[in-house]
Order: C-alpha cells, then structure tokens, then sequence
C-alpha cells in the first residue's frame, strides 16, 4: 500500500482538511466512530486486509501517518 493510496480515501471523506500534515483528527473531533468504521471498511477491501479489535484505537486514528503505520504493520504480519 501506497500512503498516497489512503489519503486518497481519507480525502474522499472529508476533502476539506489536508491529511498530510493533520493531526489529532480523532482528538479534535475531525474524524468520528463513523469515519472510522468507514476507513477501516474502505482499507479492508482495497487492502485485503483486517485492522484487529484491539488496534482500533484513538492513537492509531489520530493522523495519517499514524493510520499508514498501522496499516503496515498488519501487512508485515501477514
């Protein structure tokens, strides 16, 4: 995966905020429990991957990178 690849996702949900350098977007209320849900259902089909129970965490939601990270990190584990 591509990081250009999500903040095109994350783009399509809310094209108003610049990803790229965003952060807090969970803290500050930027992304929701629905954007979440969202993201995690876009990644996992476009992916072919499953972002596990325990990793949906604020932290891991608060900035682009931070969610490219993640992501990663469950393709490294595949």
């Amino acid at each position: 995966m591509e990081f250009s690849e999500l903040l095109e996702i994350l783009s399509d949900l809310h094209p108003e905020v610049d990803f790229e350098t965003a952060e807090k977007l969970f803290d500050n209320k930027i992304l929701d429990s629905f954007d979440v849900v969202t993201i995690i259902t876009e990644v996992g089909s476009e992916f072919d991957i499953q972002i596990p129970a325990d990793q949906i965490v604020p932290e891991n939601f608060n900035s682009a990178k931070a969610l490219y990270d993640l992501i990663c990190r469950i393709e490294d584990d595949e």
